[in-house]
């Protein structure tokens, strides 16, 4: 199985103005990912895709392949991820590379542990699941058994249960994405247009070290957590 590894960051962002190549801790923000990605042993090929002259000369310093410059309709605020890498799997594809899956690598969640991608991928592979997403347990008091939505000014649990679990203990682990790594087989992007298929395996992260860098207030926790980690 011939896994792509694709890191996209636009030049755009209006949370963090340049957020991408912001220094954090000494570094671009876009480095961290670049690195982390790099050192897999289980990608065949890694790319960068950017709409951004400044954060491609970034991405060049680190040796990475760069084989287009995204165009400016996929790099818009309205321009999902999901069209980004369908971009970049119909260019490689007619340059003759081929590949069953990607591994979608996003900026903006820079702390992943040594070895984090390579066990991602094997445990992907070993699943057969359409894809696998790093995620991250849900506390048990925002449990989704425990969560109440309106319903004509009464409340109702949201996942429709008729009476509540009454003992944490009996609470079913529930997770939520983390952002930091979605694998997903080719076959399933291109033709249900979707990051997840029918199946999903998924690989739980620290979430000590977890941050999705979207406001400065998360800034400010990613500098936090990186005098913990040391990245």
């Amino acid at each position: 199985m011939r896994i792509l590894g694709i890191i996209p960051a636009r030049g755009g962002s209006k949370g963090i103005p340049h957020k991408n190549r912001k220094l954090l801790g000494g570094k671009p923000l876009l480095y961290y990912t670049i690195d982390a990605a790099t050192a897999s042993n289980l990608l065949d090929e890694v790319i960068f895709s950017s709409d951004d002259d400044e954060l491609i000369t970034l991405a060049e310093a680190k040796h990475i392949t760069i084989p287009f410059k995204r165009p400016k309709h996929l790099a818009t605020d309205g321009a999902g991820s999901l069209q980004v890498v369908q971009h970049a799997i119909t260019f490689l594809k007619e340059q003759g590379q081929d590949f069953d899956a990607v591994c979608l690598l996003q900026v903006t969640t820079p702390f992943r542990a040594k070895g984090l991608i390579d066990a991602a991928i094997s445990k992907f592979k070993i699943s057969e699941a359409d894809s696998l997403v790093t995620v991250q347990k849900v506390p048990h008091q925002y449990n989704p058994h425990w969560v109440f939505e309106d319903s004509n000014g009464l409340l109702k649990i949201a996942t429709g249960d008729k009476e509540i679990i009454k003992r944490r203990q009996e609470l079913p682990d529930s997770y939520i994405r983390d952002g930091a790594i979605y694998i997903t087989k080719v076959s399933v992007i291109m033709n249900e247009d979707s990051f997840f298929g029918v199946s999903t395996a998924y690989l739980e992260t620290d979430a000590d070290t977890h941050v999705n860098i979207d406001t400065n207030d998360d800034w400010i926790k990613a500098e936090q957590v990186l005098k913990q980690v040391g990245q």
